[in-house]
């Protein structure tokens, strides 16, 4: 049975467009914005998403909002799995922003065009093959949905490696398609959110957030100074660091004691648009150290203290 659309050749982009982001709404999309092929120009072949679609025009990135409520849990340290590890990580993209996003492709066939989903996942980690002809990546390619995100005029990404939109802050997470269709284009953010506050930074108990290493990130023209992180740190953070099956070496920090802090410092700032009647952070916050020992959220003890120093192995035993 075809779904071509025989109105492919008479509708105008601006209508294609209006007609997409109606259906990304219908199936429950938070956020939508669309990059250009042209604004991955200069990329490695292995960041460009014409290497995945060659005839790729438009990117379209989709984003739904993370509940506040699912951070509800980690926040008290009572509940983390079945809040935030469910509803607001696995299967908030597995599920519901995998959802809208078959949805919407699907939309973007019907009109009869091809329409590639992809995931909106971290690279580090993520196994490699070989490339199946010269000239080639090797696959599996992994965009950079940050980039991407921040191409389609959705936000940026902050100092401390969170990406941020205006309307959620740092709560969203995001899904690709990329598609044949010439689409109206959204323009990139001129306005910076992050101020490079450091809540994110001095928020972390186990020193795994390097301010002493900054590199350069975003799409040019609108780059800026990012943290390198500790992944060692990270990937063992009992703050709420989570890393689930099939997602690599990142682990997800939105949920972790830095995490939490950004979010809490852009409410306070008044740089979302979704806002609440109380504040989220209501009492004081708990901290771990890679022991599992509690430990002052605010006390930045020397790294040995945390059992987190290099010379010490991750359940506290000196190294020979």
């Amino acid at each position: 049975m075809s779904y071509f659309n025989p109105e492919r050749g008479t509708m105008s982009t601006q209508e294609l467009t209006a007609k997409l982001r109606e259906r990304a709404t219908q199936a429950r999309a938070d956020l939508v914005g669309i990059a250009p092929s042209d604004r991955f120009n200069g990329l490695p072949a292995d960041k460009d998403p014409r290497s995945i679609f060659p005839e790729c025009r438009s990117v379209v990135v989709l984003g739904r909002r993370v509940l506040r409520g699912t951070l509800r849990g980690v926040e008290e340290g009572t509940n983390f799995g079945s809040t935030y590890g469910t509803f607001g990580y696995q299967w908030l993209e597995d599920n519901f922003l995998a959802q809208t996003t078959y949805d919407v492709t699907c939309h973007i066939e019907n009109l009869g065009y091809e329409a590639v989903p992809l995931f909106g996942y971290a690279e580090e980690g993520m196994p490699k093959g070989r490339p199946v002809a010269p000239g080639k990546p090797a696959p599996n390619i992994i965009l950079d949905v940050n980039y991407a995100a921040q191409a389609a005029g959705l936000g940026e990404t902050g100092l401390g490696d969170f990406f941020i939109t205006p309307r959620f802050g740092t709560r969203q997470r995001f899904a690709l398609i990329l598609t044949d269709a010439e689409l109206t284009p959204d323009p990139v953010a001129e306005k910076s959110i992050c101020r490079d506050c450091g809540a994110c930074i001095r928020a972390c108990p186990l020193g795994g957030i390097r301010a002493d290493r900054l590199k350069t990130a975003g799409v040019p023209g609108h780059e800026r100074q990012v943290v390198e992180l500790d992944l060692e740190i990270c990937n063992a953070c009992p703050n709420g660091a989570m890393r689930k099956p099939g997602r690599g070496a990142r682990p997800d920090r939105l949920a972790a004691a830095c995490g939490r802090a950004c979010a809490i410092q852009l409410e306070q700032g008044g740089k979302c648009e979704n806002r609440f009647a109380q504040p989220f952070r209501k009492r004081t916050p708990w901290a771990l150290d890679l022991l599992r020992r509690p430990i002052p959220a605010d006390a930045a003890p020397h790294p040995a203290d945390t059992g987190c120093d290099k010379s010490f192995d991750r359940i506290g035993q000196g190294r020979a």
